[in-house]
C-alpha cells in the first residue's frame, strides 16, 4: 500500500475544516490502497526550532514518499505572515520528500486600508507563489481559470474539489405534500466569528421573516460552530415572527448529516457562495436545495447544484427565494436533483480520492541531482 502524508500545521478549533478535509479524503483512498497519514507541525505550542527538529526526525523516511502540505495562511502564522510553511517545504525538500502543496486558500486573505494588512497580504500572495512554484505538484481547491497567477498550461498545476465535511446520509430529504399542513425546515449549518456573525443573522432573521408571509409555518435549525453563541441574537432578530426556532450547536458528524437530510432547504449567507465553503457542500451531499447569495459561484461545478442565488445582501430577494424554495414543491424537487447530481460528480469523496490518485500517480520522479 502506498503512503499519503498530509501536512498540517496548526488546527483551528473547536473544529477543523482542513482537518476533517484530511480525515475524509483519507478513508476515501483506503479503498484504492493508499494510506494517509496525518502529521502536525505543532509549532504553535511547541515553537518553531523545536516543532522543525521533530520534523528532520519524522521525515527522516519520507524519501520517495508524497508530503501533501496543507496551506492556509493562519495554519503556518500566528498573525498572517505564513513564512514558516516556506521553512517546512524547505525541510521536505532536504529530506527527498515528494513535495505536493493543497492550496486552501489560494491568494492572500487580507482586506482593508491599514498598513499592516497591505503587508500580510504582500507577505501571502509571496509565500503562496514561492509553495507553488518549489512543489512538486500544486492542488488547488476552486477551479484554475479563477486563480489568475497560475498558468493554465502547467502539468503540475490541478483543480480537485473538496467534499463535505461530514458523512453522507443514509437517507435524503423526503417530499412532503404542500397541503399536509407540515412546516418546512430551513438549515442553517455554521456562522461566521464576530463581527460577521451579526450580519448573518440579520440577513437570516429579514428572509424567514419575509418567507413567513407566504409559507406560514417554517422551523429554522441551527448547528454547527457560532450558532450557540448567536442565540440571543436570533431571538431578538425573530421576535415577534410566528417561527419555530431550533438551536443544536456543535454536533457529531453523524446527527450533523441526519439533520440536514431531513431538512427542505438550506440558507448559506456567509458572503458569496463559493466551491470552498464546507458547509455549503454539506447540503449539496445531503441533496438540499441551497438559498444564498451570488457572486462567486459561476464557472464552478457548484454551479451545477440545486442552488438559487440572489444579489449580495439583497435580503428581500434572499427570502423571496426562499419563499420559492418551499411553497413550489416542483422547484424544490428539481433543485434537490440537482444537488445530488453534482455531489455524485463532483464532491463525493470517492470522486475526490481517483483525482488525487491519478494525479499524484501521473507525475515521475524527479531526477536526483
Amino acid at each position: 500500500m502506498s503512503s499519503l502524508i498530509a501536512l498540517l500545521g496548526r488546527c483551528d478549533v473547536p473544529v477543523d475544516g482542513v482537518e476533517d478535509y484530511c480525515t475524509f479524503l483519507g478513508q476515501a483512498l483506503a479503498p484504492r490502497n493508499r494510506q494517509l497519514k496525518k502529521v502536525s507541525v505543532e509549532w504553535f505550542d511547541a515553537g518553531w526550532a523545536r516543532a522543525l527538529r521533530r520534523l528532520w526526525r519524522a521525515s527522516k523516511e519520507w524519501r520517495g514518499t508524497w508530503v501533501a502540505l496543507q496551506y492556509t495562511a493562519l495554519a503556518w502564522s500566528r498573525r498572517g505572515f505564513p513564512l514558516g510553511a516556506l521553512v517546512v517545504l524547505a525541510v521536505l525538500r532536504l529530506r527527498g520528500a515528494r513535495c505536493a502543496v493543497v492550496f486552501h486558500e489560494p491568494y492572500s486573505q487580507m482586506e482593508g486600508s491599514r498598513w499592516i494588512d497591505r503587508m500580510r497580504g504582500a507577505c501571502q500572495d509571496w509565500v503562496i507563489r514561492r509553495l507553488y512554484y518549489r512543489a512538486e505538484r500544486s492542488i488547488f481547491t476552486e477551479p484554475l481559470n479563477r486563480v489568475g497567477w497560475v498558468a493554465q498550461n502547467d502539468p503540475k498545476a490541478v483543480f480537485i474539489p473538496i467534499g463535505a465535511n461530514i458523512p453522507e446520509p443514509q437517507t435524503h430529504s423526503r417530499t412532503r405534500p404542500a397541503n399536509n399542513g407540515a412546516a418546512k425546515t430551513v438549515a442553517v449549518f455554521c456562522l461566521s466569528s464576530p463581527p460577521m456573525r451579526q450580519g448573518e443573522v440579520k440577513d437570516i432573521c429579514s428572509a424567514v421573516r419575509f418567507a413567513v408571509a407566504s409559507c406560514g409555518r417554517i422551523r429554522i435549525v441551527f448547528l454547527g460552530r457560532e450558532t450557540a453563541d448567536a442565540q440571543g441574537e436570533i431571538v431578538r432578530n425573530l421576535e415577534g415572527v410566528a417561527v419555530e426556532v431550533l438551536n443544536l450547536g456543535l454536533r457529531a458528524v453523524e446527527e450533523i448529516s441526519d439533520t440536514l437530510a431531513e431538512a427542505d432547504a438550506m440558507l448559506c449567507v456567509r458572503g458569496p457562495l463559493y466551491p470552498r465553503r464546507g458547509s455549503a457542500l454539506a447540503g449539496v451531499a445531503c441533496g438540499l436545495p441551497i438559498v444564498g447569495y451570488e457572486g462567486a459561484a459561476a464557472g464552478t461545478p457548484l454551479e451545477e447544484a440545486g442552488i438559487a442565488l440572489v444579489p449580495y445582501k439583497d435580503s428581500k430577494a434572499l427570502g423571496a427565494a426562499l419563499a420559492r424554495v418551499l411553497t413550489d414543491d416542483g422547484f424544490r424537487a428539481e433543485l434537490r436533483k440537482r444537488s445530488r447530481s453534482a455531489h455524485e460528480k463532483h464532491f463525493c469523496w470517492s470522486i475526490i480520492a481517483r483525482q488525487y490518485a491519478e494525479s499524484l500517480g501521473s507525475v515521475p520522479p524527479e531526477k536526483p541531482p
